[in-house]
């Protein structure tokens, strides 16, 4: 993440500079004054997007998770939609200062600069909002996904074929099951748990009749639990 972050920042200077470059080496229009009020207004609003997308850009590059990232393209897209309006929209004002009178390239930039703003704001909103629902749906779909290693590592533990049949069925219950949890579905899921507990000492102390009691009761409970689920959709 940070050798990309040092990529970005390196097109992102370059293109500074070179933007710079132009604007102060170039000679202008003919028979124009080159250093006016629009230039100058242009130069700035141009300065201040390069500003803005680096701001947006940030952040985003700050977060270790890719997942997150991801749902913060769209915001750096739209800053560097919003740079890209700037350069028209600000080298306008500097290369035409005669065509835009210098108040009517203000408040353009200024409508410019608004609306990419408030654009970034909405994006950054909306990352956030999708991230923190990712978040909660990771530790409403945790019990299952817990469970299913937990169940998977029985089978790996089975001292003999029959042991292993039995937790195979128990695997495949919990690997099937709906993976969402929720507060009402709190003692039923510590009852699965116990029973699993219980169901690994039998496993190892290889009592075949004990594990197909044991394996019967958690698919039971499990089964349960995925009746509910579906009730509280």
């Amino acid at each position: 993440m940070k050798k990309t972050f040092k990529l970005y920042m390196a097109i992102w200077a370059i293109l500074l500079v070179l933007f710079n470059v132009i604007a102060f080496v170039s000679g202008g229009v003919e028979n124009q004054e080159k250093y006016t009020t629009s230039f100058w207004i242009g130069y700035v609003f141009i300065n201040i997007a390069f500003g803005g997308q680096l701001i947006c850009a940030i952040p985003s590059f700050k977060i270790k998770n890719l997942q997150k990232l991801f749902y913060n393209i769209s915001l750096i897209s739209l800053s560097w939609t919003g740079l890209i309006i700037s350069f028209v929209v600000g080298g306008l004002c500097m290369l035409l200062p005669v065509v835009v009178p210098y108040w009517v390239g203000a408040i353009v930039c200024a409508i410019v600069l608004a609306f990419v703003a408030i654009g970034v704001i909405k994006a950054g909103i909306a990352a956030d909002a999708v991230s923190v629902v990712d978040d909660k749906i990771k530790v409403k779909t945790f019990f299952i996904k817990a469970l299913t290693v937990d169940a998977e590592a029985l089978i790996a533990i089975a001292q003999n074929d029959e042991i292993k049949a039995e937790c195979k069925k128990v695997y495949e219950a919990i690997r099937f099951s709906d993976p969402m949890s929720c507060d009402v579905l709190a003692t039923l899921e510590s009852q699965i748990t116990i029973k699993m507990s219980e169901l690994e000492d039998v496993i190892k102390a290889n009592d075949l009749d004990a594990v197909k009691a044991l394996a019967k009761e958690v698919i039971i409970l499990v089964d349960n639990r995925n009746k509910k689920c579906k009730l509280l959709k």
